[in-house]
């Protein structure tokens, strides 16, 4: 039996969130109003995840989240606006540590409760198994950070282009914007090989999330929202509601976004992206990470570049928040190694040369 707390200050918003909980046979389901009450019923109910809505009176869920957090820490999936806005306040709730969000619904909230049900259960089941991050790497990543001066770029007549450098190809879903926190400041301005990102994600979030990350980075952090040019030392994040795929465009190599295909279930699809990596780039000169995440997206096309003589990491149990992708890309023999997030940027470094 699952232990859920659902918080909302909706009571519509918690009748139809219930509802959809009380359908299937193994939650226990008990509700709160706003964040003050989500304090104490953490205390009295001890829940094994949470449900936590944003904007409420008397205590937000952000304040409510970092309370929850120090002094009974509880998988929390947050329920967040589709906005710009509401994607920073999600950001900040992952680094506060909840480990998933999903868009709570507009419009006729019972019609749109039924779209995203499917949806909302598995991300509940799998919170509710989730490994919850610790801060003591995120203090080893921020103090690198600060310590780091962010070195000049190298000017573009001295880039090699991607056939001789290579590529990075990074896969990830639930848990991923805080381990990519982890990881992507730890590569220097003058990191030599070019990185692709799918991460799952909507379409208004993945911008706000480009920015913050290039905030955070020495290499520059762009979400890919048309067809550019493939650079050394730049992050491309895929489109939110589209998909990521490389192709060539007038001899260079070229990231361009797509609509989602059909053929796939999560989006960006990291099997799309991979799947072109392999069609247009020489495997041998590719590294491909997989990080958290439910599912099995991306693993068929990661383990085939492992194949054909690329290198691949799967992201450990140990650190990983949702062991679903990577579990995935090492039973298929796919991983060359096995790393916690914490030593995946280093192996990198040594990879490329850093």
């Amino acid at each position: 039996m699952i232990k859920l707390l659902i918080v909302d200050d909706s009571a519509l918003m918690r009748r139809q969130l219930a509802n959809v909980f009380q359908a299937e046979a193994d939650f226990e389901i008990r509700q709160a109003r706003n964040g003050r009450e989500a304090v104490e019923e953490n205390r009295a109910f001890e829940p094994d995840v949470v449900t936590l809505d944003i904007n409420m009176p008397e205590m937000d869920g952000i304040t409510a989240l970092s309370l929850l957090m120090a002094e009974r820490p509880v998988p929390v999936v947050m329920v967040s606006s589709l906005t710009e806005k509401g994607a920073l306040a999600t950001f900040e709730a992952l680094n506060l540590g909840a480990v998933d969000y999903l868009a709570k619904p507009g419009g006729t909230i019972s019609l749109s409760i039924e779209e995203i049900s499917a949806e909302l259960v598995a991300k509940v089941r799998a919170a509710a198994g989730a490994r919850l991050k610790r801060n003591g790497t995120r203090g080893l990543t921020r103090r690198l950070r600060e310590e780091r001066v962010r070195p000049a770029p190298r000017p573009l007549a001295v880039r090699r282009g991607v056939a001789s450098d290579g590529l990075v190809v990074i896969g990830v879903s639930t848990g991923g914007p805080r381990t990519l926190e982890d990881i992507l400041p730890l590569w220097p301005a003058d990191f030599p090989w070019p990185v692709l990102v799918s991460q799952h994600m909507p379409a208004s979030f993945t911008r706000p999330f480009a920015e913050r990350m290039n905030a955070l980075c020495a290499l520059e952090v762009v979400e890919v929202a048309r067809p550019m040019p493939v650079e050394p030392g730049t992050v491309y994040i895929g489109k939110g509601g589209a998909d990521m795929v490389v192709g060539q465009r007038g001899g260079r190599l070229t990231v361009l976004s797509k609509p989602e295909s059909q053929e796939f279930l999560w989006h960006p699809s990291v099997e799309l992206l991979g799947r072109s990596v392999l069609e247009h780039c020489d495997p041998a000169r590719v590294i491909a990470i997989m990080l958290t995440g439910m599912g099995y997206d991306g693993a068929d096309a990661f383990a085939e570049i492992k194949q054909r003589g690329g290198r691949t990491i799967a992201e450990s149990e140990q650190s990983a928040v949702v062991f679903g992708m990577p579990a995935e890309l090492i039973a298929r023999q796919g991983a060359s190694l096995v790393l916690p997030a914490e030593k995946i940027a280093a192996q990198v470094n040594t990879w490329t040369g850093r």
